[in-house]
């Protein structure tokens, strides 16, 4: 039987990341460390992403443009009163 399941909620391992469940007498270097890494772990999220979508675009042309005028649409759309 699987154990997590017994736990009560707020002793998940997957919400104990969270910063309001971070105990409150962690040091502002470490709070700075954290802060540095998880910027970090996004500028590389972000790098990725763009390169992906790179990536589509040069692949798939035609469903890329198909898919930047049905974008471009639904925003003039959602623009009109």
């Amino acid at each position: 039987m699987d154990r997590s399941a017994n736990r009560p909620p707020d002793r998940r391992p997957e919400l104990m990341d969270r910063p309001a469940d971070r105990p409150m007498d962690r040091s502002a270097e470490s709070d700075r460390t954290a802060d540095s890494e998880r910027l970090r772990r996004r500028a590389r999220f972000l790098r990725e992403l763009n390169e992906a979508k790179e990536l589509r675009e040069r692949v798939h042309p035609r469903r890329s443009r198909a898919a930047r005028r049905r974008q471009q649409a639904l925003r003039m759309r959602s623009f009109r009163w």
